[in-house]
C-alpha cells in the first residue's frame, strides 16, 4: 500500500472518507450509485466493467462479480471479456460494452463515426450516457485504488470483498 493507514483504521474508509471528507464520500457515493441504479442488462454492465478491471489491474475489481437478483455472470465469463473480438459467448450489445470500455480506457479520440454509427445502433442516448458514465467510474476508482494500492484491501460497504481477503 502506498499510503500509510493508522493501526486500527480500514484502509478504504481512512482513504475514502477520512482523508478527502470532502471528496471521498461523493466518490464513493457515485461508486455505489453506478451499481445500485443501472438500467443496463446485467452481461453487457460486466462486459465493461471487467474491461475495465482487466486494463486497470485492480485485484478486487477483476475478482468482483456483479449479482443481480441472485444472478452472476457464468464462469469464465472474465475470459471471454479479455477475447470481446473473437469470442462466441457475446451478442452484439455485450461486445460492443467490452470494446466501448478499451476504446474509452484506452483511445477514447479514436471512437470515430464507424463506432459511433454501431453504438448508436445497438444502444439508447439515455444507455451510451449511463454506460459512459458507469466506464468513467471503474477507470477512475479501479485505477486509483490499484495506483495506491488499495485493491488488495478494498471491502464494500456490503462487506463483500475479494475472494479470500476478507
Amino acid at each position: 500500500m502506498r499510503i500509510d493507514i493508522p493501526e486500527g483504521k480500514d484502509p478504504i474508509t481512512y482513504v475514502w472518507g477520512e482523508m478527502v471528507p470532502g471528496i471521498g464520500p461523493a466518490a464513493s457515493g457515485f461508486s455505489l450509485a453506478v451499481y445500485a441504479h443501472t438500467t443496463l442488462g446485467l452481461r453487457e454492465f460486466e462486459a465493461a466493467r471487467l474491461r475495465v478491471a482487466q486494463i486497470n489491474g485492480c485485484v478486487f475489481c477483476l475478482d468482483w462479480r456483479t449479482e443481480r437478483d441472485g444472478q452472476k455472470v457464468e464462469e469464465g465469463f472474465a475470459d471471454a471479456v479479455a477475447e470481446w473480438r473473437t469470442t462466441d459467448a457475446f451478442d452484439d450489445r455485450t461486445r460492443l460494452a467490452a470494446e466501448y470500455a478499451e476504446r474509452y480506457a484506452l483511445d477514447h479520440h479514436g471512437l470515430d463515426e464507424e463506432f459511433w454509427a454501431r453504438m448508436t445502433a445497438s444502444y439508447s442516448q439515455l444507455e451510451i450516457v449511463e454506460l459512459s458514465m458507469s466506464i468513467g467510474s471503474w477507470l477512475a476508482f479501479g485505477r486509483l485504488n490499484h495506483v495506491l494500492g488499495l485493491d488488495t484491501v478494498c471491502v464494500l460497504p456490503s462487506g463483500a470483498s475479494p475472494r479470500g481477503k476478507a
